[in-house]
């Protein structure tokens, strides 16, 4: 049976391994987003993500990926860590658009969030998954597999592959530090919506903003294309 065109683009991406990784796109020289790039509403804000650049600058190496694949947690939303108000676990999530909201979950996985609206307004963007750009063979080796398109796709996976933890919690990202978001002069894809993934509450929303069709994308098929 003939395989889809998605399917061609999935095996061509897992099939590449730490020798071959240089085909994929390097960032080189990348300018550092102004907080007064991003959009206040958190909504808006998970949408323009979608194409920018995370930076991790670690002392073993730097690691970065273009960002494919968000969630919007607007203000009000029964299902963000803000819903209940302020605590001293979520008060990063409270300071001004533009810093890191690091937690964790399951007993495995952190997840990075990037804060939104005013300082003192809790809302956020969960970052779901990357495209890897530069420090591949690093993000294998801490995720153990050789397979790039699953190095960062689904938001655990890219905590751990740009080690991400809850040191990184509370980072502003729109200054030099160690964790932090870049422009992508590459033309953008085109970014479609789509329901959140794994929601217990306000399932329904279509708060998820990713690019249509891309290998990079995580989830179930029928809820990226």
């Amino acid at each position: 049976m003939e395989m889809t065109k998605y399917e061609r683009d999935e095996r061509a991406a897992t099939s590449k391994d730490s020798a071959n990784v240089e085909r994929l796109p390097y960032v080189g020289s990348v300018r550092r987003m102004r907080r007064t790039q991003l959009p206040d509403d958190a909504v808006e804000l998970a949408q323009f993500l979608v194409g920018k650049l995370l930076i991790r600058d670690h002392r073993a190496g730097r690691t970065s990926g273009r960002i494919v694949e968000t969630e919007a947690y607007p203000v009000g939303d029964a299902a963000g860590h803000a819903y209940f108000g302020m605590t001293m676990a979520n008060r990063s999530l409270f300071l001004a658009k533009g810093h890191a909201y690091v937690y964790f979950i399951y007993g495995s996985s952190y997840m990075c969030n990037v804060s939104a609206e005013r300082k003192g307004i809790g809302a956020g963007v969960l970052l779901r998954a990357l495209q890897p750009l530069e420090g591949i063979p690093l993000m294998q080796r801490r995720r153990r597999t050789v397979f790039v398109s699953k190095l960062a796709k689904g938001p655990g996976r890219l905590a751990t592959a740009m080690a991400i933890d809850h040191d990184c919690d509370g980072i502003d990202l729109c200054a030099p530090g160690s964790l932090w978001l870049g422009g992508d002069e590459r033309p953008a894809m085109p970014v479609t919506s789509n329901i959140r993934i794994g929601l217990t509450r306000e399932i329904d929303r279509p708060l998820r903003f990713y690019e249509r069709s891309s290998v990079w994308v995580g989830g179930p098929r029928k809820l990226r294309e």
